[in-house]
C-alpha cells in the first residue's frame, strides 16, 4: 500500500529568492512554517512544480495591482456617430468629413448614418451615393467594417481605423 503513495516533490524558491532545489512538499511546508510565511505554488504545470515561500496576502495584493494597471492601460475603442441626410450640402459634408477624419485619427470607429424623411425614402440611391463617397474618401485611413445597409428609415455604414 505504501508503494502507491508517491511523495510529491517541488522546486522550492525561498523568501529572498534563493533556490532550495527540489524538495518534498513536507520539507517545503516546514521551511515556509519556520520562516512564518506561506508556501505558494507559482508554476503548477512545470516538472516538478515550482513553489515559493512568500506572504500570500502580499502576493494577492501585487497580482491585483498588476491586473488593475493592465486594465488602466487598455485602450477602449468607442463608436462615434455622424448623421447626414441624402441631400447634404457640400460645406456640411466637408465639415462632417473633417470630424470623421478626427475620430479615425484618434482610433475610434465611426458609424455614418443617412437619415431619410418623407419622400426621400423613394430615393435611397442618393443616400448610397453619399456613403460610397465617404468610403472612397476614407479608403487610405480606414476600412469599412460594416457595408451600407438599410435599418428602418436610415442607412448605416461603420468604418474603423486601419
Amino acid at each position: 500500500m505504501n508503494d502507491q503513495i508517491r511523495v510529491r516533490e517541488v522546486r522550492l524558491i525561498g523568501a529572498n529568492g534563493e533556490n532550495h532545489g527540489v524538495v518534498t512538499t513536507a520539507q517545503a511546508m516546514d521551511i515556509a512554517r519556520d520562516s512564518g510565511l506561506d508556501l505558494v505554488e507559482i508554476s503548477p504545470n512545470a516538472e516538478p512544480p515550482v513553489c515559493k515561500v512568500l506572504d500570500y496576502g502580499k502576493f494577492k495584493y501585487e497580482q491585483q495591482k498588476k491586473a488593475n494597471a493592465a486594465r488602466k492601460n487598455q485602450k477602449t475603442q468607442e463608436v462615434k456617430e455622424i448623421k447626414m441626410r441624402p441631400g447634404i450640402d457640400v460645406h456640411d459634408y466637408e465639415t462632417k468629413m473633417k470630424k470623421i477624419h478626427q475620430f479615425i485619427a484618434k482610433g475610434d470607429k465611426v458609424k455614418v448614418t443617412i437619415r431619410f424623411r418623407g419622400r426621400e425614402m423613394a430615393h435611397q440611391e442618393l443616400g448610397m451615393e453619399v456613403l460610397k463617397k465617404v468610403a472612397a474618401e476614407m479608403e487610405e485611413e480606414a476600412k469599412i467594417e460594416a457595408r451600407p445597409k438599410m435599418e428602418g428609415r436610415q442607412m448605416i455604414m461603420v468604418i474603423a481605423p486601419k
